[in-house]
Order: C-alpha cells, then sequence, then structure tokens
C-alpha cells in the first residue's frame, strides 16, 4: 500500500524475475523474459547477480530460487512473538480438530500465513507460510480487519478493491462494513465458502496484552463436516481455547 516517493527501478525488476521465478518454479531466461516482458539481456543480468548473492540457483540452463530466501523468511517469522507463541498450540489444534488450521498477520494491507498446520482429516490447501491473501474473503483474514480502524479498513479496499474469490464472497462495501461491525460484536469471524467454494471456517482474533489485535487463528474445513452444530458446539470452544493459551504465552508475567 506504501509507494515509493522515488522508486528505484532496477529492484522493481529484480522483484518481478523473482515472483516470475516463483510462479514458474524454475525457468530459462527467455522463459523469465517473455513473463515479465524484458530483454533476454536484462534478465540474464538480475539473474546472475542474484546467483551471485546466493539467492538463486543454476541448473541445466534454468534458474530456480535458492534456499537463502528460507534462510530469510524463518529470520523474518521469528522475528514475530506470535509465531513461537502459536506453534506448538496450532499443532495441537490441528490435531485435536482433525481440520486445518491457518495463523494469518496482517502486512501491507493483505494477510499473510504465518503457519499452517494439517489435521488427520485436513484438506489439501495449497497455501504456505508466507503467502499472502486478500482480507475480505476469509474468516481469518476477518477477524484481522474487524479490529482495524474505518480508516485503515476504507484506505485497503481503495487500493485493493473486493475481487470475488467464489459466488460467495463478499464484493459490497457496506455488506462489509456490516459483517465486521458483527464480529466486533460477537469476536467471532465466519468463512462461508467466500474464500473457496466447498470450504467453511470460523476464526477469531488474537490479542497482545496491550489489547492489540496482533494476528487471527482459524479452522476450516468441507461444508459436509463444518455443519452449524459441529462449529458451535466443537470448534468454536477448541479455537477459543487455542487462542486463551496463544494470549497466555504472549503475556509476559511481572514477578516481585
Amino acid at each position: 500500500m506504501h509507494e515509493a516517493s522515488n522508486p528505484v527501478k532496477s529492484l522493481k525488476t529484480m522483484e518481478r524475475v523473482i515472483e516470475a521465478l516463483a510462479s514458474l518454479e524454475g525457468a530459462s531466461v527467455s522463459e523469465i523474459a517473455k513473463e515479465i516482458d524484458r530483454p533476454p539481456s536484462i534478465v540474464h543480468n538480475h539473474l546472475d547477480t542474484l546467483r551471485e548473492l546466493e539467492y538463486v540457483v543454476a541448473r541445466d540452463g534454468e534458474y530456480y530460487l535458492g534456499l537463502k530466501f528460507l534462510h530469510r523468511g524463518e529470520k523474518a517469522r521469528y522475528r514475530l512473538p506470535l509465531y513461537d507463541a502459536a506453534r506448538k498450540e496450532i499443532a495441537k489444534l490441528a490435531a485435536e480438530s482433525g481440520e486445518l488450521i491457518t495463523l494469518l498477520v496482517e502486512e501491507h494491507g493483505k494477510g499473510v500465513y504465518l503457519d499452517i498446520n494439517s489435521g488427520s482429516e485436513a484438506i489439501d490447501y495449497p497455501a504456505k507460510p508466507g503467502e499472502r491473501t486478500l482480507l475480505h474473503c476469509s474468516a481469518v483474514g476477518k477477524a484481522v480487519l474487524a479490529h482495524m480502524s474505518k480508516s485503515k479498513v476504507e484506505r485497503i479496499v481503495d487500493y485493493y478493491g473486493l475481487p470475488p474469490q467464489s459466488e460467495n464472497t463478499i464484493t459490497s462495501r457496506e455488506q462489509l462494513f456490516e459483517e465486521l461491525s458483527e464480529i466486533r460484536s460477537t469476536g467471532i469471524s465466519y468463512d462461508r465458502e467466500e474464500f473457496r467454494s466447498g470450504l467453511k471456517s470460523v476464526g477469531a482474533p488474537i490479542t497482545a496484552a496491550s489489547d492489540t489485535v496482533v494476528g487471527s487463528l482459524s479452522i476450516a474445513g468441507p461444508t459436509h463436516r463444518m455443519n452449524d452444530d459441529r462449529v458451535e458446539d466443537d470448534l468454536r470452544p477448541l479455537l477459543m481455547q487455542s487462542i486463551n493459551v496463544i494470549e497466555l504465552n504472549l503475556s509476559e508475567p511481572t514477578i516481585q
């Protein structure tokens, strides 16, 4: 959402090269040049520099993202106390519920999956930790949005819009703000097949000692298992218990 006053064009090109490598899962210079519509010579120079810096590896004429990104990503993830406070509890919640558990934080107006864990019955989920998602179309995203100021939500919607992820996604500002008000009142958010057809979820915010929302947690599963009775009687209490543990882990006890 921030726009640099004097952006460095070469860095923007570098980022496009990296994004192309990620989406193509490895590619040649010509394939990347075609993907980002830049001259092969420019693409080669960027790839060669990234290779020298150990961010890219080359094999049989193709380039791939290097594991140095993993190291940098883990550094960024462990920078947030929420990750360490939540990871064991998320694994426990996945085992107890059998479903898909996602931990999300907001950065630059989007949601970032800080951790994902799958129970024994969980669906296959293509997202990986570190991936970004829009906030308006999931329980875990709306739980975070609901506790932002109205002006910040407006800025996010102005910048990213409310594009549909499925036929059930909220695409109206008025409807979104009505739902966010309901979430603030109840402390619970729901995804009613808004992110993906056939998938439902229940989520809630995670609050630090300063009463600041630092992230959110959700349980997701296929619609045939996520009926209202199970969500309200079984999964919602499990979710809130886990959030309580995470919030306790985040707090620092005062010992006199």
